[in-house]
């Protein structure tokens, strides 16, 4: 392996320290992103925000951002303020995680905050609170649920200004909600879905940009990870901290909370809701046995997780869509994949795929309701009949 001295690598310019000026210059691309500046300032006094980095890198840049748009009251869980590699408050320093809030939720109890944030060790995933002012709680909301309503105030806040591009884009993965497709359908805007992993949202923004099609708007995945704007082709937790936090303040200004944003949503598209089943097979046998599973549906797809009847078939390593009435086939359009996906019936899917990383399978699911409990009761409905199938 070739070596070189410090000295040497500058003297090449192959050692480069970031400096503030790359700071400066990302704060203020992130600024330009803002629709309501005005609002902002007009609600900074009255909106309390708790926000924890897990020991991570997004302590600074959030902070700062937050202040430079004129957030009054930033309450920063001092516990989990600095920089830990060891993360000993935590048992899994994941936004994910409910456990991840306990430090947080404490604290906004205390603030009487109106938003709980977390972002990961490296800030590239956020997770939210936000409190129920009829109950008092902190409601969890999960990638799915936060990334919607950042993606739902771009389109309605950017068309009332006329703002709103006629070529306009939002770009989701195969297992986001499909929330998303009946906002695309209500603001008329293309919607553009890609395999899982934010390289492939990435990837269309290059994509846009090379052949002169659309416009990037957003786009996310339901793992907490969400991009606004082009400064980057990957997930961005500080910029999604920002726009949330736009969002929030804009619900203040018109005496509403983040929950009850989300309500209101819910009662305009319906209600959806996600989940995952997860099956852990280790060693050679597990391996074989995860194989198996994905051969059995593959060559055997079944017509019906319990009383949904599957519409579609997708197969994404041999690029197929079977359309199991007419068994008419069409190409899916994406990269090969080792990934299948069930269209049910009422707006209910199923997506299977194996981890890379993991000795995992893991199964998404979408369902939408006409409640909040009709909606947990048809995914809880949902998952029992996948578990029959397997």
């Amino acid at each position: 392996v070739k070596t070189i001295s410090k000295e040497e690598a500058i003297v090449k310019r192959l050692y480069n320290v970031i400096g503030s000026d790359i700071d400066d210059q990302y704060m203020e691309e992130l600024k330009k992103l803002i629709i309501h500046p005005e609002i902002i300032k007009e609600v900074a006094n009255d909106i309390k925000i708790v926000y924890t980095p897990l020991h991570g890198t997004g302590n600074l840049p959030v902070r700062r951002i937050l202040s430079e748009l004129g957030f009054k009251h930033v309450y920063v869980v001092p516990e989990q303020e600095l920089p830990d590699p060891a993360f000993t408050t935590l048992a899994y320093p994941n936004p994910e995680d409910p456990a991840a809030f306990k430090l947080a939720l404490s604290l906004a109890k205390e603030k009487d905050a109106d938003i709980v944030l977390a972002t990961d060790p490296d800030a590239d995933r956020l997770g939210i609170y936000a409190r129920d002012t009829k109950t008092g709680e902190y409601i969890p909301f999960t990638g799915n649920m936060s990334g919607f309503l950042i993606a739902e105030y771009i389109l309605r806040e950017r068309k009332a200004l006329n703002q709103l591009p006629d070529n306009a884009a939002l770009v989701k993965t195969i297992v986001t909600t499909n929330m998303v497709d009946a906002l695309a359908k209500d603001y008329q805007v293309k919607l553009i879905e890609v395999l899982t992993g934010f390289k492939y949202i990435g990837e269309q923004i290059k994509l846009f940009k090379q052949n002169h099609t659309y416009e990037y708007m957003f786009g996310f995945e339901e793992s907490y990870g969400c991009l606004a704007g082009t400064h980057a082709r990957d997930k961005d937790a500080v910029v999604a901290v920002m726009c949330l936090c736009e969002v929030a303040a804009f619900c203040k200004h018109q005496g509403i909370t983040l929950w009850d944003q989300m309500i209101a949503v819910y009662e305009k598209y319906g209600y959806y809701r996600e989940g995952m089943h997860t099956i852990t097979l280790k060693g050679i046998e597990g391996a074989d046995q995860i194989k198996a599973i994905m051969e059995k549906l593959r060559q055997n797809p079944p017509t019906a997780f319990g009383d949904l009847a599957v519409i579609n078939f997708r197969d994404y390593e041999k690029d197929e869509v079977i359309n199991l009435a007419t068994n008419e086939k069409t190409k899916t359009g994406l990269p090969t994949s080792n990934v299948l996906y069930f269209e049910l019936e009422n707006d209910s899917w199923c997506c299977a795929r194996p981890s890379g990383t993991e000795p995992k399978i893991k199964f998404y699911m979408g369902v939408k309701g006409d409640s909040l409990k009709d909606s947990e009761q048809k995914l809880q409905k949902l998952t029992d009949a996948l578990n029959q199938l397997l």
